[in-house]
């Protein structure tokens, strides 16, 4: 009976450190209102069959007029220029080798995205368009240890925007940065389970960097709703947002688990749908 009763214990103790590493930020966050139950064009509205590529300016207007919040992503250029752009290297979008951090703004503007007419945006010419019409979900994308002199570039742009933003990243570095700078402003760690990729990224998909950061916001692979940590930190009060919905499909099998919908490739009508059908009169 001794034995059991410090199994007990040690098993209790385990299950408070775990809560104590991925417990979120106790506050509620005034901008949830900007996210609870709505849709998230992820990278703007883009459909290429139309001409209109991820993360251009064209993307951003068409989720404006459609009344969507917008989510982007942000790198830091060779010469400290904050560029809208989502891959770590610009082969698939530009057709060239190399990285945005190994350019200048002005080398990544003689670029094309997808072969179309648009170039890679400026943070400011991302404002600019935006102008506070919607919300903006801003992802912060690191190259090595650069994860301050971004957040310090982007938010000398950033503070003087009239419009709402919140931030995210899959990097605790740059919500540091937020927790210790910006503490004001929401800000939302994202995650996914990752497999194969060593100790240290298995670890972060579990969210005990939440320690250290204290997201008021998780941002969560929606293929993995129902893994255990993720579902912990709803427990404990974090807000959920599901990343990335492509088809009705998915938002029926999955949507329950979060309040926030980042989406591509399914209209902005059929999300709607869901939306209202899901929160009903909350929306209102």
């Amino acid at each position: 009976m001794e034995i059991l009763w410090i199994c007990l214990a040690v098993l209790a103790g385990l299950c408070l450190i775990i809560a104590f590493l991925v417990f979120p930020s106790l506050r509620r966050h005034k901008d949830r209102r900007l996210m609870d139950g709505k849709a998230v064009a992820h990278r703007g509205l883009h459909d290429i069959g139309q001409g209109v590529p991820e993360n251009s300016l064209a993307a951003f207007e068409r989720a404006c007029e459609a009344g969507l919040m917008i989510e982007n992503d942000v790198h830091l250029t060779l010469d400290g220029h904050v560029a809208v752009f989502h891959d770590d290297t610009l082969d698939r979008m530009c057709g060239v080798p190399g990285k945005p951090e190994e350019k200048t703004m002005e080398e990544l503007k003689t670029l094309r995205l997808a072969g179309t007419g648009e170039t890679i945006p400026t943070l400011e010419e991302c404002l600019e368009t935006v102008k506070g019409r919607v919300p903006i979900l801003i992802e912060f994308k690191l190259c090595g240890s650069n994860a301050n002199a971004l957040c310090e570039a982007a938010e000398k742009i950033l503070k003087d925007y009239k419009g709402d933003y919140v931030i995210q990243s899959f990097y605790p570095g740059v919500l540091m940065w937020y927790k210790k700078n910006r503490p004001e402003r929401m800000r939302g760690q994202l995650s996914t389970v990752i497999k194969g990729e060593g100790i240290a990224k298995r670890l972060l998909g579990t969210l005990i960097s939440n320690v250290v950061t204290r997201p008021d916001f998780i941002s969560y692979d929606h293929t993995h709703a129902r893994y255990f940590f993720r579902r912990m930190t709803r427990i404990f009060g974090a807000h959920q947002a599901g990343w990335t919905f492509r088809s009705p499909e998915e938002l029926e099998k999955n949507g329950k688990y979060f309040r926030t919908f980042i989406f591509e490739n399914v209209s902005p009508e059929t999300v709607e749908k869901y939306l209202n059908e899901r929160f009903g009169n909350e929306r209102s």
